[in-house]
């Protein structure tokens, strides 16, 4: 306690050096303008180069030109005319001095700023500007101001619109411009509204009311009954002075609460901060948790809820739809490394078998994750589906040519992770649940949690503890009896999804043989079967389709090998995939070598995690 005092005697001091002033600073601090018609300028506003600092709030500086306009400067030197200020609403008006937005919108860049787009439609969009000699003009947004009549016109449109369909042969690429909202390209072109969430002053301004800088750091704030004419300027002072000793004395005892019992989430929060600004030139969409409520509609729409947090179904605008998953606060409290290895690592990701991570949320202690929508869910919703109760066959809703595709684009997204990548991403967690579909089937990889990063040239990596879903994890990972963990480890994960898929069933479930007397491990079965030449009893509806299962079990069967050097690369996997499936050789027995007494006492979770050492921590 002694210790705490001591830190805090240098800000008592300046806290009261700071309320001797502050009498004087409320007249220096008075309601102004820059012109007779011009906004009223108040907090959190104040005129840069007449008013003292704690007049307003960081960042909302303003400045006045020779014609008495009212000038707001953004990041990247980017300045606008405010036209009106509602502070009941917190919100301005802002004007382009050469009535062109879209000529600056290269340098919009609001991520150091405290303002922020208005309007729903706004967050995560982008646009792509062409100019063209000859172009359908229904398909885009024309922009006149920047257009040169007689030569060329130039158009914009939503750069998340695939443009492989559009007519712009007669058209060139000028620039890309990210984040920007929809009036930047829509008439009239010079208006562009902005909102701001701290401070909060906008509940005083609705109760009639004013608010002010509390301390002369400016990042407090307060709310007051304004004063009329001259009057009471000793009761301000008195007032002032209770309420800074007031203030003083909460602020040491939350600083003392907080030191005793959030020092670790203080800790994490700074981690993930530092992590956050280091990554800001790669990193996606940063939003606030207030934003996150307006895209998900105040979280009406759950799409599901895990043991790492809840889905919600959320609009960026009226054609982008997102997925925002909310962490749970027992997840937040164990430490940021989890949150920093799934947005650091996605971030780097730019593939059509990868889910697109489209931003996310580190508002104080509320974490959320904001991806594309995938409105087919996960390839477990289709494999692991029902069986017809006559022969026990699997029926494959999707059919054997679209599992087929499916495999390959999921081959096709390891491989990229593995060699596409300037470092390689191991994901540590294949399975079907982490497959997601969009509206054409089409495969994407999800959830980066537990993978990590190394380089191409690294033969192996070092692990603390196994990490990975039980039936999926490759022998390695438990034991370095059965070599180095390293990218042979999602090729294991990825051949037992391969045989899930062929089998409509759990690779832990134990196949019935000869009627239920007796049970077998079911990739054991597997080999058993295509070994034999036996049928898998695995409905065969159109022609080409045995070929299909064939070809997909046996590249299943490689990629389980026990010990990595057996196991191909994803690379070679992928060849398997996309050949005919007639040269393919059946691999060596994976389970003869483990004993028929061992593998019998194995737990359903991993059929070697038995009778393993286990990997030391390092």
């Amino acid at each position: 306690m002694d210790n705490l005092l001591k830190k805090h005697l240098p800000f008592v001091c300046l806290l009261v050096v700071a309320l001797a002033h502050h009498g004087r600073g409320l007249t220096d601090c008075q309601e102004t303008r820059c012109g007779r018609h011009g906004p009223k300028i108040r907090y959190p506003f104040r005129l840069k180069d007449r008013q003292p600092a704690t007049c307003g709030y960081p960042g909302f500086d303003l400045t006045c030109n020779e014609m008495q306009q009212t000038v707001l400067e953004l990041p990247n030197s980017v300045k606008l005319y405010i036209q009106k200020i509602d502070y009941t609403s917190q919100s301005i008006v802002t004007v382009d001095p050469n009535v062109c937005l879209a000529r600056q919108a290269r340098n919009f860049n609001l991520s150091t700023s405290p303002f922020r787009y208005q309007g729903l439609s706004t967050f995560g969009v982008g646009y792509v500007f062409f100019n063209c000699s000859a172009v359908e003009r229904n398909l885009f947004n024309q922009v006149p101001c920047l257009s040169t009549p007689g030569f060329y016109d130039v158009y914009a449109f939503n750069s998340l619109i695939s443009i492989d369909n559009l007519p712009l042969s007669s058209c060139t690429k000028m620039y890309t411009s990210l984040l920007i909202p929809d009036e930047v390209v829509n008439p009239p072109f010079n208006t562009l509204h902005l909102n701001w969430t701290e401070p909060g002053c906008g509940a005083c301004e609705a109760q009639g009311q004013r608010c002010r800088s509390t301390t002369n750091s400016s990042i407090g704030y307060e709310c007051y009954v304004p004063p009329k004419g001259n009057q009471g300027r000793r009761k301000i002072m008195i007032a002032v002075i209770v309420v800074g000793v007031f203030l003083l004395l909460v602020g040491v005892g939350v600083s003392f609460y907080m030191y005793h019992s959030n020092r670790i989430e203080m800790e994490n929060q700074a981690k993930i901060e530092k992590f956050l600004a280091d990554y800001k030139a790669m990193k996606p969409a940063r939003y606030s948790y207030a934003d996150l409520k307006r895209i998900t509609n105040n979280f009406k729409d759950k799409l599901g809820e895990g043991a790492y947090g809840t889905v919600f179904k959320g609009r960026l605008s009226r054609e982008i739809h997102v997925a925002v998953k909310i962490l749970t606060s027992s997840t937040v409290a164990k430490n940021g490394d989890e949150f920093i290895n799934e947005v650091g690592t996605m971030g780097r990701i730019h593939h059509v078998n990868v889910i697109r991570l489209v931003g996310y949320c580190a508002d104080g202690f509320r974490r959320a994750l904001v991806y594309e929508f995938l409105p087919n869910e996960s390839l477990e919703k289709f494999i692991f589906s029902a069986t017809d109760g006559g022969n026990g066959s699997h029926i494959h809703s999707l059919g054997w040519e679209r599992l087929h595709e499916i495999a390959l684009g999921i081959a096709k997204g390891i491989e990229y992770l593995h060699q596409g990548c300037d470092q390689r991403i191991l994901h540590f967690d294949i399975k079907p649940h982490n497959i997601l579909l969009d509206h054409d089937f089409n495969p994407k990889i999800a959830d980066f949690g537990l993978a990590k990063l190394c380089a191409k040239d690294q033969s192996a990596i070092t692990m603390t503890a196994a990490r990975g879903t039980m039936g999926y994890i490759a022998p390695e990972v438990f034991s370095r009896n059965f070599g180095n963990v390293s990218y042979k480890s999602d090729v294991y994960s990825f051949g037992m999804l391969l045989l899930e898929m062929v089998g409509g069933r759990k690779n832990n479930e134990e196949a019935d043989v000869n009627g239920g007397l007796r049970q077998v491990y079911f990739p054991e079965w597997v080999y058993e079967h295509l070994d034999k030449g036996e049928e898998f009893r695995i409905r065969i509806k159109e022609e080409g389709d045995a070929k299909i299962v064939r070809k997909l079990t046996i590249a299943g069967l490689w990629c389980i090998q026990w010990y990595p050097a057996d196991r191909p690369s994803m690379t070679a996997v992928l060849q398997m995939l996309e050949g005919d499936g007639e040269g393919l050789s059946m691999p060596p027995n994976p389970f003869s070598s483990a004993g028929d007494g061992k593998m019998e006492g194995v737990a359903k979770g991993n059929r070697i995690a038995l009778e393993l050492e286990a990997i030391s921590e390092e």
